[in-house]
């Protein structure tokens, strides 16, 4: 990796620091040739602190260490993206990123929808929301209503009209997302599960 730590006069580059697995940003760092060196060393994140100026692991005090998972160099060889798997929160002030933000799974639109069955429940409008209609019917009615949607998806996938077939598969997941909630879960418990099968 041909680091250019010769393009800033102070001899350091941004390390943007990622969660391996979220794939969400959690802080900005700055890393001088020592840091990087000790970085790949120890597996344990090292920058270089411009305040206390000297190298600086993350977490020496806390115990909140970020540990090593990848090393990315940009295109123009003056900024490093560092994947991680951190223990504890990022932030030295508690949160889990210094953007105050939670270091939660995200999947795209899917935690759109999922946030958005859920704000339709706790509102309860069963006038107003289909949602909050189907779920004030019980669990047996949602989990009758993934059945439904399951046969629908099937016979169209045994038919040619793929648009149909995708149609059918939208409202099988909609269905799917909300009876995960109403037993409790969300597609972060799903993805655990699959992971503890992956081999």
């Amino acid at each position: 990796m041909n680091i250019d730590f010769n393009k800033n006069n102070d001899g350091l580059v941004p390390a943007i620091i990622q969660d391996a697995t979220t794939k969400n940003v959690l802080m900005l760092g700055y890393m001088n040739e020592e840091a990087f060196a000790k970085t790949q060393e120890t597996k344990l994140v090292t920058f270089y602190s411009r305040t206390k100026n000297r190298l600086w692991t993350k977490g020496e005090e806390s115990g909140n260490v970020l540990h090593l998972v990848d090393m990315k160099l940009d295109c123009d060889n003056d900024t490093l993206l560092i994947q991680v798997n951190p223990k504890g929160p990022t932030c030295h002030k508690g949160s889990d990123t210094c953007w105050n933000e939670e270091n939660s799974p995200n999947y795209s639109f899917f935690t759109t929808l999922e946030n958005v069955i859920k704000e339709r429940v706790a509102n309860k409008d069963t006038k107003k929301s289909y949602v909050a209609s189907l779920f004030d019917k019980g669990i047996n009615k949602v989990a009758q209503k993934v059945g439904e949607e399951a046969v629908e998806t099937v016979i169209e996938a045994m038919d040619t009209n793929d648009e149909l077939f995708l149609y059918e598969s939208a409202d099988l997941l909609f269905h799917y997302l909300m009876l995960l909630q109403a037993k409790g879960f969300t597609l972060k418990d799903i993805e655990a599960e699959l992971k503890s099968r992956h081999k």
